[in-house]
């Protein structure tokens, strides 16, 4: 009897003229499946039902909405998740051959006619897009088939390769550019370019902080005042306490506001980051400081410079609002120093540990 158990419940697969049969019993009792099993075989050799008639297979274009609102449901705290992969399915779908072709036919070498495609194609700023452009919306298709799979709309997922050369944005800036670039800078971008440096902000949380998140004076037995930070990536997250630098705290107050948003434009109006993307680049440019160099730099600089500082990668966690400390791994780089300095106090610990049960047991 060719019976397997999947998820709890009993399957039954086999051969009949050249077609495969499989079904669940949805039974967990194994007996009761093997049955099942011959009774659809002795139907089959009767004649008295044929094989079951396989569901028609949907395009992309036509399984995309199933999918988004898989999303939407599965990332209903993460609003910028769901806008993600709305983003990227429109990508897919402009592309006419892949977005009309069933789940089923969507195999290696039609994605790999999609992959030489976009790699050819333009972004907005006519330049070539970016590999990394390239494999999140690979990343998206392959989401959409796993889930297809697991919904039994296909049998089989496609092998999906993403594209070696992704680069990674880990521009770094030193201290000396810093002076330099802060001192070219408009007033309200020298602002907020100073909190996210000594706090780690991302731009999004810069720009919607509001000042009913800000204390600039300590609280009674801290050092430092803080910004009590809420997530924009996920609606679930705990709010964060980051502390003020002396540099940040005299950028904040220099906002002309004590009400509503932290950071406005001079007409009132909330600044954007379209408008501060714009003013950096400008400034970079004429800095001519590395392309890699933007706005979310300054927050990479704050993680790399306290890892540097010698802070855990458990503490960067907490400081910059990552999701998993393996995010926060990358900016701890232990130096010999360091790594003798732990040995160090381990060994003290030891003797310290060993000198007590010793005159424990003495006295005993």
């Amino acid at each position: 009897m060719a019976v397997y158990k999947r998820g709890g419940v009993w399957w039954y697969a086999f051969q009949f003229n050249g077609e495969r049969v499989q079904e669940s019993t949805k039974q967990s009792n194994k007996r009761v499946a093997e049955q099942m099993e011959a009774a659809h075989r002795t139907s089959l050799a009767k004649g008295e039902v044929g094989i079951r008639e396989k569901k028609p297979v949907p395009t992309l274009k036509d399984f995309a909405p199933r999918f988004l609102e898989a999303i939407e449901t599965q990332c209903a705290e993460k609003p910028r998740t769901v806008e993600f992969y709305q983003q990227k399915v429109k990508c897919l779908l402009a592309d006419k051959k892949i977005a009309s072709a069933k789940l089923d036919t969507i195999e290696e070498a039609a994605i790999e006619r999609y992959t030489r495609t976009r790699t050819q194609t333009d972004s907005r700023r006519k330049k070539p897009l970016s590999v990394g452009s390239v494999n999140r919306e690979l990343a998206t298709l392959r989401r959409l088939l796993r889930l297809a799979h697991e919904w039994k709309v296909i049998q089989r997922i496609p092998r999906i390769r993403l594209l070696r050369g992704e680069h990674a944005r880990q521009f770094v800036i030193n201290h000396t550019q810093e002076r330099i670039y802060l001192a070219a800078l408009p007033d309200l971008v020298r602002d907020v370019a100073e909190v996210q440096l000594d706090t780690g902000l991302r731009l999004g949380e810069a720009l919607s902080l509001d000042w009913s998140q800000v204390r600039l004076e300590p609280a009674s037995g801290a050092k430092f005042g803080f910004l009590t930070i809420l997530s924009v990536k996920s609606k679930s997250k705990k709010a964060r306490n980051v502390p003020l630098s002396q540099r940040a705290v005299d950028a904040l107050k220099r906002q002309a506001t004590r009400t509503g948003f932290v950071f406005q434009q001079a007409d009132g109006s909330t600044a954007t980051s379209a408008h501060l993307d714009h003013q950096h680049a400008r400034i970079r440019a004429l800095l001519k400081f590395p392309a890699d160099f933007v706005l979310h730099s300054l927050r990479h600089t704050f993680g790399t410079r306290l890892g540097e500082a010698g802070a855990d990668a458990f503490t960067i966690m907490r400081l910059m609002g990552h999701s998993n400390v393996t995010v926060s791994q990358r900016y701890v780089h232990p130096s010999p120093e360091s790594l003798e300095l732990a040995f160090e106090r381990l060994t003290v610990l030891n003797r310290q540990k060993v000198s007590t049960v010793s005159t424990t047991v003495g006295t005993a």
